[in-house]
């Protein structure tokens, strides 16, 4: 219920008349206090997740936590500090630690001063007003420039409410966030099942066919199994043409020409875009090219294995195919190679940084389906997995919803908006 009272008006907002309004610097002091051993937990901090251990987000144990020689001289962090990423500050890269530990020294720490509660004000600076206050006291021509440094965030007011109603406000906070959370787990496992029916559906029509009542025969392929009699089973080089992307040399390089060539993994199925590009320039035109609705599939790197279609006819670069069907429709063999990817991961070569080689990609034995089924069975793909799909973005957009709702009620929580007894 909304509060009832009188209010008080600040820059931000209107805050209950009997809240005080201060300058960040009576609430919170600097802290340059530096590790003498470097041994201490390593803490990052995001506009994602707040301040967390590194160690917690790195991919595999064997990962370097750090690419600093040493750690010696990094800020320590106190439970309960604030830290902050001058450089994305105005993103809302700052946050309350959870964790003693020690950060980068280019970021600032900061200790709240008297009897306050630094969970209140972890809240209040993650909101999208206090962030554009962040923007506004930052020094810098674009936002991978922008710097907010201490003097500037000491100068922005900030409301105060009592102790006693930050308590209440972070409890509060905490309690509907744990709900929040809670309610998109689910949703994130719904999804997932669905994703799973989605698959088996395809898996399905590509690898047995529509017809129940067809003689089937062993396809000599592990992940093929059985299919029906009067279907083929080649190699991909045989089934489609295959276009490996190759880099210019770095040596051609000069000011007089200019292409644009896609570097690395296609945006996995993305109707907006299909990869990312980077304009370079050469003395010399690209030699290859993924013609518009190619499938794109990456090579290498951390995105070994995804799919996308070609939006435009562009260059690509070493770490990118593209497959066109010569024996099978383009859209029959972008369902076959979703199920071909899923049965091929756990094969890619590499730990920290996955490949598929040419060779690889080349002998992947794939279904060949006479073209008029295939038509037929892209048909039935689509039907069967249109309401699924439905599902999945209905799903999606209640996740993405209710943390609208988390930002709003996180607002208007900490600016005094709801009846302290409902709290």
């Amino acid at each position: 219920m909304m509060v009832q009272e009188t209010y008080k008006t600040t820059w931000l907002a209107k805050v209950p008349e009997h809240w005080e309004t201060l300058r960040i610097k009576n609430i919170f002091a600097e802290i340059d206090e530096r590790s003498e051993t470097g041994q201490e937990e390593l803490l990052s901090v995001s506009h994602y997740t707040g301040v967390t251990k590194k160690r917690d987000n790195l991919e595999n144990e064997t990962d370097f936590i750090s690419n600093a020689k040493t750690l010696v001289g990094y800020k320590k962090v106190a439970e309960n500090d604030l830290v902050s990423n001058i450089m994305l500050a105005w993103n809302g890269s700052l946050g309350i630690s959870k964790y003693n530990g020690i950060t980068s020294p280019a970021y600032c720490v900061y200790r709240i001063k008297g009897d306050n509660n630094p969970n209140y004000f972890g809240y209040l600076f993650s909101t999208a007003f206090m962030k554009a206050e962040f923007r506004k006291k930052s020094f810098g021509i674009i936002d991978s420039r922008l710097r907010l440094y201490s003097d500037k965030f000491f100068s922005i007011t900030s409301p105060v409410p009592p102790k006693t109603e930050q308590d209440q406000i972070v409890t509060y906070i905490k309690e509907q966030s744990k709900k929040i959370k809670h309610f998109i787990k689910k949703k994130q496992t719904f999804i997932a099942l669905l994703k799973e029916q989605r698959q088996a559906v395809i898996n399905k029509a590509v690898t047995k066919g529509l017809n129940p009542n067809v003689t089937m025969r062993d396809s000599g392929v592990d992940w093929l199994g059985v299919i029906p009699k009067h279907w083929e089973v080649r190699k991909l080089k045989f089934a489609s043409d295959i276009i490996y992307g190759i880099s210019p040399n770095e040596k051609s390089y000069n000011d007089k020409g200019v292409g644009s060539i896609l570097i690395n993994g296609p945006v996995e199925y993305s109707k907006e875009d299909f990869g990312y590009t980077r304009s370079l320039k050469w003395t010399t035109e690209p030699q290859k090219f993924a013609p518009k609705n190619s499938l794109l599939f990456c090579l290498r790197g951390s995105t070994t294995g995804r799919l996308n279609i070609c939006h435009a006819d562009v260059a690509i670069g070493r770490g990118v195919a593209a497959i066109i069907g010569n024996l099978l429709t383009q859209e029959y063999l972008v369902c076959i190679m979703i199920v071909l990817r899923k049965n091929i991961e756990n094969s890619f070569k590499g730990s920290t940084f996955p490949s598929v080689t040419s060779r690889d990609l080349n002998n992947y034995y794939i279904s060949i389906p006479p073209k008029e089924e295939q038509t037929q069975i892209v048909t039935h793909i689509k039907n069967e997995t249109a309401k699924i799909d439905e599902a999945i973005a209905k799903a999606q957009r209640e996740i993405e919803l209710i943390k609208e709702y988390k930002e709003a009620m996180i607002a208007e929580a900490v600016l005094g908006k709801y009846k302290m007894s409902e709290l």
